[in-house]
C-alpha cells in the first residue's frame, strides 16, 4: 500500500470538525485541486505538494493590525494568519518567537553598506533556531488530528525543536536524524527525554525512511512535522516575515537574504509577505530575495546559475550540516521566486562560512551558527558582486545558534595567550 493511500484511508474521519483557525483546506501547488483539512502533503490526483489555504481577514486592516499587536510576544499574535485556534496562547506550548531584529551598522560598515542592515536573530528563539516557529505550528495540527507521537527527520535543529514542544505539550516525540550531526544537536535532542534514533545515511534517506514510516502500522498514531504535518508545520516560516515587517513600522524590506537548505523558509517568507499585502497591512512594493547555500551542498544554487527549472541532487560534504538536503523539496519554488523577486542564489565555501561567522560575532556580538555563516557569507559576496544593492534596507537572517557548531570555529576560536597569573607575564604577552 502506498503511503500516499494510506493517509488517504486514515484521514476520511480526521479531516472533519478539526480547528485551525482561518485554515480552510488544502490546496494543491501544482494543479490547483483543494481537499479537506487532514494530514496529508501530497495531492492525489497529481502528487504535487499541499499548501494551507486561508480564509483571510478582509475587514480593516488597521483593526486587524491593532488586533496583533495587542496580541502576545510570541507567534501567536498572528493568529488570524496561522492554521491555529483563535486560543492557542492559552494551551501548553514554548510561545516562540518574537526575536530580535539587530539594527547591524557595525556590521553594515565593514560591508560598505550605505542602507539600512539588519539581521533577524532567530538563536532567540526557545531551543535556539528558527525551527521553534514551524513545531508549534505542527503541534497544533497534531493536536487537531488527534496524533500521539511527534515525529520528523533532522539535520539537528528541527529534532531539539520537536523534542522540547513534544514535552511541553505532553507527547511522545521520537525524531530521527543522520548519523554524525554536532554534538551539541544531539544532546539537545536527547535532552528531553523522548527517543533519538541515528541512520546510517545523509539526510536525504532519513527522509525517505521517515516517508516509508508513515506508510507502515508501526507509524500509527505518529505526527511527522515535516512529513504528512508538512502544510500545517511550513506555515510557521511566516511568522518570520510578519515580525520583520512589524518591527520596520509595517513596510517591506528590500531586500532578504535567506538560508537554503529544503528551501521551505524561503518560500514561505515570500507568501508571509504577499499576504501582509493582501491584507492590507503593508504596502504593496517590489521587494528582493536571495538564497544562500554552502558549495558542499548547493544544488538550487548551481540550478540558477545554469537557467535551469528543476534542481539536480547532489551528496552533502559541508561543515554547514543543517542545511545539508542535497535534494530540497522546495528547490524549483525557490528558483521561481528568486527569478520573480530580481533576487538571486550562491553559495560559499566552508572557509567563507567561519570567516562570516566570526565577522559577525566581532561586529554585532551575535554567535550564529554554521547556517547563519552561510547567509552572511552570501550577503558579503552578493554585495562584493554588485547584486545586492548596499543601499536598499536589507534583512540578512541568522537561524540558530553557534553554540550548537562549535566544532565549525573552534580552530580560530581559542585563548589569545596562555601565562603565569603575574602582571610581568602578562606584559610580556604583549597585552597590557
Amino acid at each position: 500500500m502506498s503511503v500516499l493511500s494510506t493517509h488517504t484511508q486514515t484521514t476520511a474521519s480526521q479531516a472533519t470538525a478539526v480547528d485551525l483557525g482561518p485554515a480552510v483546506a488544502l490546496s494543491c501547488r501544482e494543479c490547483g485541486e483543494r481537499f479537506p483539512l487532514s494530514p496529508e502533503f501530497a495531492c492525489r490526483s497529481c502528487f504535487g505538494p499541499l499548501v494551507i489555504a486561508y480564509e483571510l481577514p478582509d475587514g480593516d486592516p488597521e483593526a486587524l493590525r491593532a488586533r496583533i499587536e495587542a496580541g502576545p510576544q510570541s507567534i501567536w499574535r498572528y493568529a488570524p494568519l496561522l492554521p491555529v485556534p483563535a486560543t492557542v496562547a492559552e494551551r501548553p506550548n514554548l510561545n516562540p518567537g518574537c526575536t530580535p531584529l539587530v539594527r547591524a551598522d557595525r556590521l553594515a560598515a565593514e560591508l560598505g553598506v550605505t542602507g539600512e542592515l539588519y539581521v533577524k536573530d532567530d538563536s532567540a528563539n526557545p531551543t535556539h533556531s528558527f525551527k521553534d516557529r514551524v513545531v508549534a505550528c505542527a503541534v497544533e495540527a497534531a493536536r487537531a488530528f488527534g496524533f500521539t507521537t511527534l515525529s520528523c527527520s533532522s539535520t539537528g535543529n528541527l529534532a531539539g525543536a520537536v523534542g522540547a514542544a513534544a514535552a511541553r505539550a505532553g507527547l511522545r516525540s521520537c525524531v530521527f536524524i543522520p548519523e554524525g550531526l554536532e554534538q551539541g544537536k544531539v544532546v539537545m535532542a536527547a535532552v528531553y527525554g523522548g527517543e533519538v534514533v541515528a541512520i546510517d545515511g545523509t539526510y536525504d534517506d532519513v527522509n525517505r525512511f521517515c516517508s516509508e514510516l508513515i506508510g507502515d502500522p508501526a507509524g500509527e498514531g505518529w505526527g511527522f512535522v515535516n512529513v504528512n504535518l508538512r502544510p500545517y508545520y511550513s506555515e510557521g516560516s511566516k511568522t518570520l516575515a510578519f515580525e520583520i515587517c512589524e518591527k520596520l513600522g509595517w513596510r517591506l524590506p528590500d531586500q532578504l537574504v535567506i538560508p537554503i537548505a529544503s528551501g521551505s523558509q524561503l518560500t514561505k517568507i515570500d507568501k508571509g509577505l504577499r499576504e501582509l499585502v493582501a491584507v492590507g497591512l503593508v504596502e504593496d512594493r517590489p521587494y528582493r530575495i536571495f538564497g544562500a547555500q554552502a558549495t558542499g551542498c548547493s544544488p538550487v544554487a548551481q540550478a540558477f546559475r545554469a537557467g535551469y527549472d528543476v534542481v539536480r541532487p547532489v551528496r552533502p560534504d559541508t561543515i554547514a550540516k543543517s542545511l545539508a538536503i542535497g535534494n530540497p523539496a522546495d528547490g524549483p519554488y525557490v528558483l521561481d521566486i528568486a527569478r520573480r523577486t530580481g533576487g538571486a542564489v550562491e553559495d560559499v565555501s566552508d572557509e567563507q562560512i567561519v570567516d562570516a561567522i566570526t565577522l559577525l560575532a566581532r561586529t554585532e556580538g551575535i554567535f550564529a551558527e554554521t547556517a547563519g555563516g552561510v547567509t552572511l557569507g552570501v550577503t558579503r559576496e552578493l554585495i562584493e558582486a554588485g547584486t545586492l544593492d548596499p543601499s536598499l534596507t536589507t534583512v540578512v537572517l541568522n537561524t540558530g545558534d553557534g553554540l550548537k557548531t562549535l566544532d565549525a570555529v573552534a580552530p580560530v576560536a581559542g585563548p589569545t595567550a596562555t601565562i603565569p597569573p603575574s602582571l610581568d607575564a602578562f606584559r610580556a604577552a604583549g597585552l597590557g
